[in-house]
């Protein structure tokens, strides 16, 4: 019998990235809305810190193991913003276009070599709500900020990140391209084999 994990999330998408990954080791990734988890309060400074209050919080609520990824883009000229905001840069609720086009607005004129960026996935996995030595991994994708949209894969800020190893943007790749290079894909199998270890 596969050993279950929740996952500190109901977006379906990385559902089925940490499924494909973790399916090898008999592991069953399950949502926390499964569970009707209440979501988290994101009150952490750092990706880590509001990673661990979404682990703990389904891990409280469901006596299981749990995983939490908090992700983000961070813009050097913009000391590191949207940062843990990214989610709302333009402001609570904002949609993906709202908060791209506040980010091309902000980076507005600014040359290439200005405009260096990266996205950063720290993942955290509790064996229980208390535990002391949380396991927890990160994956960081170095990029540079478009000055329009290009593509229509991906989500959120993957239109205008350009990624020079493949002289395209995120959003013109192909998920599997994507996943094989993304911070999220570097994160999840530095989980994987961590897990295999334990």
């Amino acid at each position: 019998m596969s050993k279950r994990i929740v996952l500190a999330s109901g977006n379906r998408g990385k559902l089925r990235e940490f499924n494909a990954l973790l399916g090898g080791i008999d592991i069953e990734v399950v949502p926390q809305s499964d569970y009707g988890v209440p979501e988290a309060d994101e009150t952490g400074q750092t990706f880590i810190e509001n990673a661990l209050l979404k682990a703990r919080q389904a891990s409280r609520h469901t006596d299981l193991p749990a995983l939490a990824d908090d992700s983000g883009l961070e813009v050097d000229v913009l000391n590191g913003a949207p940062g843990i905001y990214s989610a709302r840069f333009a402001g609570k609720g904002a949609s993906d276009e709202q908060n791209l086009v506040k980010l091309l607005a902000d980076l507005e004129g600014l040359p290439e070599d200005q405009r260096s960026a990266r996205f950063q996935c720290l993942l955290v996995y509790l064996r229980h709500e208390l535990d002391p030595t949380p396991l927890i991994c990160q994956g960081t994708w170095e990029g540079r900020i478009l000055t329009a949209p290009r593509g229509i894969n991906g989500f959120g800020y993957d239109p205008v990140f350009y990624v020079p190893s493949h002289g395209c943007s995120s959003a013109e790749l192909p998920a599997e391209v994507k996943n094989a290079l993304s911070h999220r894909g570097q994160a999840l199998r530095a989980l994987l084999a961590a897990l295999s270890r334990h």
